[in-house]
């Protein structure tokens, strides 16, 4: 087995198609400038995408959903040794002014709407031609205005002014203007398919347009977080702006969470879809975007995207990447395991990181690992097995073991971002994590004594062959459901803790997995909390009541602990119309934090990097710890994906 089969760990980071692209709750509006985190003691790698499959052929815009019925078909293995031929009817673009990026390409073809439910994603090279009101640079601790020169809240956060960019276009040369904001406001509003239907439903009282370029938000409550959280792209979330002369054209669309959109339907942003089939996706770049006139950049560089389906599940096809990345063929690809971005930085000095050819190359991602449980299927249902599983944990052999001693392990669901390691460390928070929080978590060591203790206060008794069971003999499922590419690390490991705890620990990395996530199966789910960034308020209100699916219903938004609680849900509803920085919003995030350890909501596991790997022999200026830029994180499918690309400079 060669080398790079051994390291053969892909990080897939789309949590997409319902998880990781949808949004959760309104977190908050930043704070504080947020530094890019210290690289010494920072987590791992990157986040899940659903499994690609495709469809068979370009489909053009309509309401039709054949390309869907074909979305099953196994994506063909591209192969990696030499980019693919330029499709005929295609002009040809010289190699230094094409960009090809690895991913697994998994929606239908010819989904380009946004609005398409089920079946859009940003991630698969969409984030290319739609934009948003505002970007944010997670790293640069900055707001990026884009389609709103500006978005401005009144004194007590129960109104938004937002100021659109007089320049902007459709890429049909139609006016973007207040009335296509009001457009895609009303959709999220009314439509219950649409992601971000029940924010706008929560906080929303109305919206309207004293003139073309202005349009007013009125809430209902103080709504400090919405602007940030639903109105700005930012990581997976935020709610692009659509056309109202396509989508509101009845003439032409029936229904806009089936319409397809295909390859001609009008965007504002940089790229044409220009060819699509089940291995790969072309964008040109259109010399008529809006935002070089308007001065926001520069003419882009890049004139032809090729995203190349990897094809596979997550974690497959990862050899021939590898090794395309290694022969310049790919100019970056989905993010890779610690071991692999090493072996290719040592295989090609071309390659590099976000911290160059220094560990740990990558950067803090919003992604949070843990254990997820069905919060409301016995034994899970039962806190004292929750935390007894949770005390098997040994954090600090995972550092060692895994991460030659870096601190990736965590007891938070929410990465440590400057804010959030401010709300972290607070008196308030640290008071309550020593109350509730588990020796286990406390010490960083398993507690296999107090796991012991809970497991017979619950009724269970070890077997002859040391495993928990109840009365009817049954054992604990704790398979552990995750994905190959991203977990093949760590899920052996937690396995075997489980295990020497007394569970009936194992691995799944089928094909059900995330189905079994979904559908709330027996055992444990191995997956991230895609939230928070800038205060805690979104990753606590992955827990809220009001989002607790019934057993037997699908779980989405990674909502999969379907816990229930009223006292927690009062905290919540105490912090959402409160600033981060409001000594109540922090007495009550701290108080439902002691909650969240207490009960052992989920039980938090590593901390998580991206590690992309970054080809410079045809294309600078990536955005790296030492090119802050404008702070974008660096993932090419995130949705501030756009501005990685328009910000390449070419080597020659």
């Amino acid at each position: 087995m060669s080398k790079l089969k051994i390291f053969n760990i892909l990080a897939v980071a789309a949590f997409i198609l319902a998880a990781c692209a949808a949004p959760t709750t309104p977190t908050a509006a930043p704070v504080n400038t947020v530094a890019a985190p210290a690289v010494t003691d920072t987590p791992a790698a990157g986040a899940p995408t659903a499994a690609p499959t495709t469809a068979a052929a370009t489909q053009p815009a309509g309401n039709s959903t054949a390309a869907a019925a074909t979305a099953n078909a196994q994506a063909t293995t591209v192969a990696a040794s030499t980019p693919a031929a330029t499709p005929s009817g295609l002009a040809s673009v010289p190699r230094n002014r094409t960009v090809f990026l690895a991913w697994s390409i998994s929606s239908p073809i010819g989904v380009t709407n946004p609005w398409t439910v089920p079946g859009y994603t940003h991630q698969e090279g969409n984030v290319f031609m739609w934009e948003a009101l505002e970007y944010y640079g997670i790293f640069g601790g900055k707001e990026i205005p884009w389609l709103a020169n500006s978005m401005t809240y009144n004194a007590d956060f129960t109104q938004l002014t937002i100021k659109l960019n007089p320049m902007a276009m459709w890429s049909d040369g139609m006016p973007l203007n207040a009335d296509d904001v009001l457009f895609t406001f009303n959709g999220q509003m009314t439509n219950n398919k649409l992601p971000y239907n029940a924010d706008f439903n929560q906080y929303v009282k109305d919206f309207t347009s004293p003139d073309p370029e202005t349009v007013i938000v009125d809430f209902k409550i103080p709504s400090p977080r919405f602007k940030y959280e639903v109105l700005t792209f930012k990581f997976d979330t935020g709610i692009p702006i659509v056309p109202k002369h396509i989508l509101g054209n009845t003439a032409v669309v029936t229904d806009v969470t089936t319409f397809q959109g295909g390859l001609t339907m009008p965007h504002s942003g940089p790229y044409n879809l220009v060819f699509w089939d089940q291995n790969q996706k072309i964008y040109d770049l259109r010399p008529d975007w809006w935002a070089v006139k308007a001065g926001l950049e520069p003419m882009p560089q890049v004139q032809r995207i090729v995203m190349v389906n990897i094809g596979g599940q997550v974690g497959a096809n990862m050899d021939p990447v590898i090794q395309a990345l290694t022969n310049n063929v790919y100019d970056a690809s989905l993010d890779v395991r610690a071991s692999v971005i090493q072996a290719i930085l040592t295989a090609n000095p071309k390659v590099t990181s976000w911290t160059g050819t220094n560990p740990p190359g990558g950067y803090l991602d919003w992604w949070p690992n843990a254990l997820w449980f069905n919060d409301q299927l016995a034994p899970y249902s039962d806190p004292n097995v929750r935390r007894a599983m949770c005390d098997t944990i040994d954090r600090n052999k995972i550092n060692t073991v895994l991460y030659d001693g870096a601190k990736i392990a965590t007891v938070y669901p929410f990465p440590l971002y400057p804010n959030l390691q401010a709300f972290a460390s607070s008196a308030p928070v640290v008071a309550q994590f020593t109350a509730n929080a588990s020796q286990a978590m406390q010490t960083g060591n398993a507690d296999l004594t107090e796991s012991a203790t809970l497991m017979k206060a619950a009724g269970f008794t070890q077997n002859s062959s040391g495993l928990w069971a109840d009365a009817k003999g049954n054992t604990i499922n704790a398979t552990i459901n995750g994905f190959e590419g991203i977990h093949s690390d760590i899920a052996p490991v937690l396995v075997e803790m489980l295990k020497a705890g007394g569970f009936d620990a194992s691995v799944n990395f089928g094909n059900d997995a995330q189905t079994n996530m979904n559908n709330g199966a027996p055992g444990l789910y191995l997956f991230g909390h895609g939230a928070s960034t800038v205060d805690p308020y979104a990753a606590l209100a992955l827990y809220r009541g009001s989002d607790s699916a019934p057993i037997g219903t699908t779980a989405g938004n990674a909502r999969y602990s379907r816990y229930n609680n009223p006292a927690y849900d009062a905290l919540l509803a105490t912090m959402a119309p409160l600033g981060a920085t409001d000594p109540a919003f922090l007495a009550a995030g701290a108080q439902a934090m002691g909650i969240y350890w207490k009960d052992t909501i989920d039980c938090p596991v590593i901390q998580w990097l991206h590690r992309i790997p970054y080809n410079q022999t045809y294309w600078t200026n990536w955005p790296l710890a030492s090119n802050l830029a404008n702070g974008e994180n660096g993932a090419f499918w995130a949705e501030t994906g756009m501005l990685v690309i328009t910000n390449l400079k070419p080597v020659q």
